[in-house]
């Protein structure tokens, strides 16, 4: 279990903001399960998810820039729990996996040109003997105001995305997992994302997605 509780390039659970955020959140119980449960909400929550700060600077990856710029998406988020996670004994990888998003807003379409997430990133804990999934990347406001029922997470069961929304349409659904991984392959993930969004990685294309839209609006 070593390289899954050890400091990675990416899950950088040694930086200094990552440390402090854990012995935050973590709660007062010693309890690895309780101290994962109060960890996913605090990162679900207090990290805004923002798929338009989408950038193909590899930096943007790590966890402690996710954390310090107080939004991300959801690999950058799932990078942050497993930091906390790892600081606190438990041990943690994230997982990527392809997903069909049935209600995505028309501002997402516009930019993925697309309703396949590719490389959609969650978190595997380790907790009482097995591999646990958590999701922290819909912060609650945004759940509420997409009206999703938030994911909730016990540390006993998977927490993956919602089928459906609250008015039973189809919400999300797997489509191809990539794997489990100690850190985030960088090649594999930037490598799959250009051939799903090629205009993303074209030379005149800007290096963050949410100034490609800006530029698209004038």
């Amino acid at each position: 279990m070593n390289e899954y509780l050890e400091p990675g390039r990416f899950i950088d659970s040694d930086h200094p903001a990552l440390v402090e955020f854990a012995e935050k959140f973590r709660g007062v119980s010693r309890d690895a399960r309780e101290q994962a449960v109060s960890l996913y909400y605090a990162v679900r929550d207090e990290i805004r998810y923002n798929p338009y700060v989408f950038s193909r600077d590899v930096e943007s990856l790590k966890a402690s820039y996710a954390l310090q710029a107080g939004e991300s998406y959801c690999v950058p988020k799932a990078n942050v729990l497993a930091a906390c996670a790892r600081h606190c004994g438990i041990p943690a990888r994230i997982g990527l996996a392809d997903v069909r998003n049935h209600l995505a807003t028309p501002r997402l379409l516009e930019m993925l040109r697309s309703e396949v997430f590719a490389m959609h990133g969650y978190t595997e804990l380790y907790l009482n003997g097995r591999w646990v999934k958590a999701t922290p990347a819909f912060n609650l406001a945004l759940c509420q105001l997409l009206k999703v029922a938030p994911l909730e997470f016990d540390g006993h069961h998977d927490s993956v995305f919602q089928p459906y929304n609250e008015q039973g349409q189809r919400h999300m659904e797997y489509l191809r997992e990539h794997g489990h991984f100690a850190d985030v392959p960088v090649a594999l993930f930037f490598s799959h994302l250009q051939q799903c969004y090629p205009h993303l990685f074209s030379d005149d294309a800007p290096p963050v997605v949410g100034d490609m839209h800006r530029e698209a609006r004038g």
